[in-house]
């Protein structure tokens, strides 16, 4: 229910626990305010009165760190995360191409299915273009249909991996742009990803992705009425976005461990984002990448704002460090339960007690906020809480048992403003912006067992944009 419903007499709550006092209450809406929070308020000619039980109403969810356009054609694409090598081989055979001819696969994992390249995806399926997506979103293989199709042979692309006779194995490393330069792929619809997100209580969201194209998306998608969400856009290069629900964040910088910058181009690209007023957000999955960004950040200054995305291995001392900087982490908890076995497995043994910290983070100081990486993990927020506080891996395992968080503060980040993760919560007050979400239950119970089924309405702006009885 992407489309947002308006109520020019405004909204009525009845009966809810207003956060983060907990006191029973009414709470009205008007001009997209919190109008009046009392008790037994009388109802306004045609205002929409929603009854409350005693349900929590919380500030708007944020997710800090997601990839929109991406998350948005993963539901158009085959999924094979969950499938056996063998199973791959007959997906991939049987597999419908799309629109554009295609067949688009996400989930690959190496462990699972091996190593692929243009040889043996043409053994399963050589006659279809066919591009398959690594779990971590940085790896497209592609079969010989496929690199035929995008002119690979004499592309002079640097993530173009070739052989030593100079052939294309057909993996292509952080190549999305070009694939949609060559493809003129037009971005997919967020229609229905704005439905989704709201059903979730998600009112706010970053968008993570690197490249000025996903970030007209967004706008675009904002402007027309498909996403009813505040965006937050990290590309660098994004233009002015000029609607009150978008907004221009620090500059994604990624740092990949296949290809480590030089550490006078890194200090380079963060002196040029904080030039024109914009923080950074480094992408970092090891520790030398980490070392490396606080080595730039060293020379470059650290701006008030500037972020570690992931931050997948980080010791003690170095988590002190990130706290002294100022330097905060935005985290990605579903990863562990989707992947920690195999970041387990994967990770060198010195590495293994730091993986994924949360608690420690915290504990040192360091300004930590929650989130999805959607569609590399899980877009459930309320999944995310869960993951959290238990840390389990598929296996059952606990991967860092004192990385636990109660779920409440580990709410407390999904409270925080997009501009600043690890901040302090948004609250609801007399004046306060509508962009709420109600619970069917007061929030000490529902933070027992998260579950998305919780949420019962979600306000933006002060419209009603999701409601589980049905309303639209």
């Amino acid at each position: 229910m992407p489309t947002m419903r308006r109520d020019a007499a405004g909204i009525l709550l009845r009966d809810v626990e207003v956060h983060p006092h907990g006191a029973r209450a009414d709470c009205r809406i008007r001009r997209g305010r919190v109008a009046q929070i009392g008790h037994e308020l009388r109802p306004a000619p045609g205002e929409l009165v929603i009854g409350g039980d005693g349900g929590a109403l919380l500030p708007g969810l944020a997710d800090h760190h997601l990839h929109l356009t991406a998350t948005a054609a993963r539901e158009t694409s085959l999924d094979v995360s969950a499938l056996s090598r063998g199973e791959l081989a007959a997906a991939l055979a049987g597999a419908d191409p799309g629109e554009d001819g295609w067949v688009r696969v996400v989930g690959h994992d190496e462990v699972a299915h091996g190593d692929l390249h243009r040889d043996t995806l043409d053994a399963c399926r050589g006659s279809v273009p066919m591009r398959l997506q690594h779990r971590s979103g940085a790896l497209w293989s592609v079969n010989s249909a496929g690199l035929a199709r995008l002119g690979a042979d004499h592309a002079s692309h640097a993530g173009i991996e070739r052989d030593r006779e100079g052939r294309p194995t057909g993996r292509l490393w952080r190549a999305d742009r070009w694939l949609r330069d060559v493809l003129d792929a037009r971005p997919p619809s967020l229609r229905s990803l704005g439905a989704r997100l709201a059903a979730l209580g998600l009112t706010h969201v970053a968008d993570a992705t690197p490249d000025a194209t996903a970030a007209e998306a967004a706008f675009a998608a904002v402007r027309g009425g498909e996403l009813p969400q505040y965006v937050m856009v990290m590309a660098e290069g994004a233009g002015a976005p000029r609607h009150p629900r978008l907004s221009v964040g620090p500059v994604k910088v990624v740092v990949t461990d296949h290809e480590l910058p030089d550490l006078d181009d890194l200090t380079g690209r963060i002196a040029r984002a904080h030039a024109v007023g914009r923080a950074v957000a480094v992408h970092c999955v090891s520790r030398v990448a980490l070392a490396l960004t606080l080595a730039a950040l060293d020379q470059a200054g650290v701006c008030d704002g500037d972020r570690v995305e992931h931050g997948a291995v980080v010791d003690p001392a170095t988590a002190k460090e990130l706290a002294r900087r100022g330097v905060r982490v935005v985290t990605q908890p579903t990863l562990v339960a989707l992947h920690g076995d195999d970041y387990w497995q994967r990770a060198e043994p010195c590495d293994r007690v730091d993986l994924w910290r949360y608690g420690t983070l915290v504990r040192a100081g360091v300004r930590v906020a929650p989130s999805s990486d959607a569609p590399y993990g899980d877009l459930d927020p309320w999944a995310c809480l869960r993951a959290a506080a238990g840390r389990h891996t598929p296996s059952g395992r606990v991967l860092g048992p004192d990385e636990r968080l109660p779920a409440r503060d580990v709410l407390r980040g999904m409270l925080a403003p997009l501009d600043d993760p690890g901040g302090p919560p948004r609250r609801i007050a007399v004046g306060s912006a509508a962009d709420l979400v109600l619970l069917d239950r007061p929030l000490t119970d529902a933070l027992r067992a998260p579950h998305a089924r919780h949420v019962r309405a979600t306000l933006i702006a002060g419209q009603l944009v999701y409601c589980a009885d049905g309303r639209d």
